[in-house]
């Protein structure tokens, strides 16, 4: 190489990523042939209507659900399903410190309480044995999430569920094809929920499904998400509160045709992210998470950790080095442990109060509570992008630049 292509662009050498995808073709004739037959209906209301059917006989057919409820977006699918729990105020469920917002906030308006678990310090997944220590009599669920596309260990899971009698809800919102033992993530829990996330593998800008197969949860679960309403006796005297998530027909239309891409694109994802955390594992300095045992993974994003010590600049000045490179990410995944959020500190959950503790329901102070591997794991990850439309080539290029980068700022 030349000095400028040893230099790294952040210092005024040459970037090497030279063939990164600009335009990412994901919407085309399979969305097209929906929305056409949508814009001849009268309506465009879910209920019983062709887009949402096609939907859910589309999503059954790869994750076989008997009981299903599309809805506005994942956060609303895991809402739904916490309230379709009907647990009693004051009510525990087990979450891990790494996740979105979207996990918690239904458990919050539920007047229930986010009881955080600490996670494995490689991939993020919910550490069951940490899980475990938290468990107290109000404990009533637990939430695991298949962080960035890699399964949880589910056996784990649910023999603690089994052993406390515990609810499981699945969040697989970033994962979306990924399998646990052969069984597509969400058919081991009593509830799944899924995303349609402009960011996600499949897309509809925004959209969700909740489902499960156990039938005392299933009668009525899309009351839960439609102002509690009875769409199959009809009228409009709800016997309890239950928000408005319902789906739209347009979004329906768009995720119907989403799902007609769901394998090539799981398949697509699987293959570069098997390769590129092949590579980026034997360089010196990285840390890289592998897939659950017992498990494959989707891959919705990466998760090298960058060892202390490893280089002479900070993680956070690696990351842009990275990104001057041209490589698509950034650096944590998240900015702390979400009990470390300014809405878990002030307990700022309704008009800057939390009824809930308020009423001696709760003593929960997340002030108090630190998550050590969770706090190392987002000090030292950094967040390396993938979609589908990224070439082998783009690919060759990122593992290029972490050589070029870590031989560089080697310490």
């Amino acid at each position: 190489m030349s000095a400028a292509e040893n230099t790294p662009a952040a210092e005024g050498g040459e970037a090497i990523v030279q063939h990164a995808c600009t335009r990412r073709r994901r919407w085309g004739a399979p969305e097209l042939e929906r929305l056409t037959a949508m814009v001849e209906q009268e309506s465009l209301f879910y209920w019983d209507a062709p887009q949402t059917n096609e939907l859910l006989r589309r999503f059954r057919e790869l994750y076989p659900l008997e009981h299903c409820m599309p809805c506005s977006s994942g956060s609303a699918s895991l809402h739904i399903a916490v309230a379709a729990l009907q647990l009693p105020p004051g009510s525990e469920v087990i979450v891990p410190a790494i996740t979105d917002m979207g996990s918690v906030i239904g458990i919050l308006y539920q007047q229930l309480v986010p009881v955080f678990a600490d996670v494995d310090p490689l991939t993020g997944n919910l550490d069951v044995s940490d899980a475990a220590g938290r468990i107290t009599p109000q404990t009533k669920a637990i939430m695991p999430v298949h962080l960035a596309g890699n399964p949880c260990d589910m056996a784990a899971v649910m023999a603690l569920a089994g052993e406390h009698g515990l609810a499981v809800i699945e969040d697989c919102a970033q994962a979306w094809g990924a399998t646990w033992q052969g069984e597509k993530v969400g058919l081991q829990g009593d509830l799944a929920c899924y995303s349609f996330n402009e960011f996600k593998h499949l897309s509809c800008g925004d959209g969700g499904i909740v489902g499960t197969n156990r039938e005392d949860l299933g009668r009525g679960l899309s009351k839960w998400g439609d102002k509690h309403y009875d769409r199959v006796a009809g009228g409009r005297n709800p016997p309890t509160l239950s928000p408005n998530y319902r789906i739209s027909e347009p979004q329906s239309a768009v995720a119907a045709g989403q799902l007609t891409r769901h394998d090539v694109i799981v398949a697509r994802r699987q293959e570069m992210g098997r390769r590129l955390a092949a590579a980026l594992a034997a360089l010196p300095g990285l840390e890289v998470p592998a897939e659950t045992p017992g498990g494959e993974s989707s891959f919705w994003f990466l998760l090298p950790q960058v060892v202390p010590g490893a280089v002479r600049i900070s993680r956070d000045e690696f990351a842009r080095a990275l990104q001057a490179e041209g490589v698509q990410g950034q650096g944590a995944y998240i900015p702390s442990p979400v009990p470390g959020y300014d809405v878990f500190q002030n307990h700022d959950f309704f008009a800057g109060r939390w009824p809930l503790r308020e009423a001696g329901l709760t003593s929960m102070d997340y002030r108090k509570q630190h998550f050590p591997q969770a706090e190392r794991l987002l000090a030292r990850n950094l967040t390396v992008l993938l979609h589908e439309e990224m070439s082998d080539r783009y690919l060759e290029e990122v593992i290029a630049a972490f050589t070029k980068l870590l031989r560089y700022y080697a310490a």
